[in-house]
């Protein structure tokens, strides 16, 4: 097989021994939820184009078919199409893009399951996908911090609200108490500070949970994506590879020689997509790496210089913090005040 098959010094071709050499993995549930991602993106039938060239191949010689319907609805002098054979050509061309499908998904799966029940080997770049799972263990531990941050903000509110009910009850006793006026009167105003504070403090809550969710369900959810897309090249790669070694090791009559020709423009089509990916999954890891910590040092200043302010009674200090990230409240006395509206 050609040299050029593994060209990057940082990837690496690991054989899957039997005895679990690639991890240990729950086989079953893994198999099956790894097949369900092979077969999911089926040929769209709805959209079809008559396509020159092999599979894989670029776009070149693509005929969108509601061109192609155009022109076939002129009149020509030379021959014109009955609508049979339009609709035999269309029935053509969808099977043909079923076919090119199926044989994907069948190879692919052959290597999932080669893969899996160590028969095969597959392609491993250890420093990358090391700093995958890295990501992935992130952003299961960001998500445990934000719903511990939710419910804080959840119980705290309910705290806010039962101390400006509790300042309103003191103050309508202060005004029907003479006896205990000036007692019911001090306490209604620090529940009245007390819910100030805390209103301010929920705001700064509030804009640590929407930094940390946009961090994650946006930001990091991005990359992940274009992850997925990395790792289905990936298999499809190594299906081809595998598809294109296993000719190489038969026959060399006429009929295989053209198969082998065949095989090696699927597999460069799928190693130049597979690194291309590659690429493109190493820049968006270093990108949120590097916003990661920016966000991230912001908010936990802000969280922690407001969660100190306030428990330190230090009024001043807790509304510089949110001056400081320029953050703004609504207008106080408001029942629905405009922090939990963006929940």
């Amino acid at each position: 097989m050609s040299d050029g098959i593994m060209s990057k010094a940082a990837t690496m071709e690991i054989p899957i021994s039997s005895n679990g050499v690639s991890g240990t993995i729950n086989e079953d549930e893994t198999l099956e939820q790894d097949l369900q991602q092979v077969m999911v993106s089926g040929p769209n039938l709805n959209e079809t184009s008559i396509v020159s060239g092999g599979y894989g191949g670029t776009t070149e010689g693509i005929i969108p078919t509601s061109s192609l319907k155009g022109s076939m609805s002129q009149p020509s002098s030379h021959s014109s199409l009955t609508s049979e054979e339009m609709s035999r050509g269309l029935a053509v061309e969808k099977f043909d893009m079923v076919k090119k499908w199926g044989i994907n998904t069948y190879k692919c799966t052959k290597q999932l399951i080669s893969e899996r029940f160590g028969r095969g080997s597959r392609t491993v770049d250890l420093e990358l996908e090391t700093q995958i799972e890295l990501l992935r263990d992130t952003k299961r531990k960001y998500e445990g911090v934000l719903q511990l941050a939710r419910a804080l903000t959840a119980h705290f509110y309910n705290l806010v609200q039962t101390q400006r009910a509790l300042g309103d009850a003191f103050s309508d006793l202060s005004q029907k108490s003479p006896e205990l006026q000036e007692e019911f009167g001090y306490n209604a105003e620090t529940q009245k500070l007390l819910c100030k504070n805390g209103e301010t403090l929920l705001g700064a809550v509030n804009f640590f949970v929407s930094s940390i969710n946009t961090l994650i369900n946006k930001t990091m959810e991005d990359t992940l994506m274009t992850v997925k897309q990395y790792e289905t090249a990936r298999l499809e790669y190594d299906a081809y590879r595998a598809d294109l070694e296993e000719l190489s090791l038969g026959p060399r009559d006429a009929a295989t020689l053209c198969r082998i020709e065949v095989a090696q423009q699927n597999f460069q089509a799928h190693r130049i997509k597979y690194e291309k990916l590659r690429g493109d999954v190493t820049i968006k890891l270093r990108f949120l790496q590097e916003n990661k910590v920016k966000v991230m040092h912001k908010q936990l200043l802000l969280f922690h210089n407001a969660i100190s302010s306030y428990f330190a009674g230090n009024q001043q200090q807790l509304e510089a913090s949110l001056q400081q990230f320029n953050i703004k409240l609504s207008s106080a006395g408001s029942d629905k005040p405009s922090w939990l509206e963006e929940q």
